[in-house]
């Protein structure tokens, strides 16, 4: 009997213990917040971004990117089941930096002030067209020429901004500002 209460014990403790370590690589602080990440993530993405772990400074960012690092592409998709493009992108300014943009892409590019691609900072939106279409495609800007996006192929993956392939569709950049943001959003 007191067998039988250890191993329930020892599977509880193993259950809480493990839900705990999970817990560690949800973001730390609010939305807007810019928190210093753990060890783990950032010598994980100083890896994958070829710079110093010193480098990779907002916690939230990486945390984020993080946990969404595979997760399958589905047109429309808003969860860790699937998600496109401009899902990622609404999500990741929002639970990130705080900012509401709109949902497509037609309507996220409207939301940025634009810069020229040696200006890119952390967080900023980079369009693409594909298929002959304008801005069909967003990702968001990391650093050290790298972004985030979500990939029809491959799901949500870090790739290079010059990479061969994709930097011949590469149409636009820029940071997405509080107030175009909300300008696009009205009325919705």
């Amino acid at each position: 009997m007191i067998k039988k209460y250890y191993l329930l014990f020892l599977f509880a403790s193993v259950f809480v213990l493990s839900a705990c370590h999970s817990k560690k690589a949800v973001m730390r602080g609010e939305p807007g917040d810019v928190v210093a990440p753990q060890p783990s993530i950032a010598e994980k993405y100083s890896s994958i971004l070829g710079v110093d772990a010193e480098a990779i400074k907002n916690g939230r960012l990486y945390a984020f990117v993080d946990r969404w690092m595979g997760t399958p592409y589905k047109f429309g998709g808003l969860d860790h089941g699937g998600i496109d493009c401009s899902g990622l992108a609404v999500l990741l300014e929002q639970q990130v930096y705080g900012i509401n943009i709109p949902r497509t892409t037609g309507q996220q590019v409207a939301a940025i002030k634009r810069k020229y691609e040696e200006e890119l900072q952390e967080g900023d939106l980079v369009f693409f067209d594909y298929d002959g279409k304008k801005f069909s495609h967003v990702g968001i800007y990391l650093q050290n020429g790298y972004y985030v996006h979500a990939s029809s192929t491959k799901g949500v993956i870090i790739v290079k901004l010059r990479d061969p392939y994709t930097y011949k569709y590469f149409s636009r950049c820029g940071s997405v500002t509080v107030a175009m943001a909300a300008d696009s959003t009205a009325g919705k």
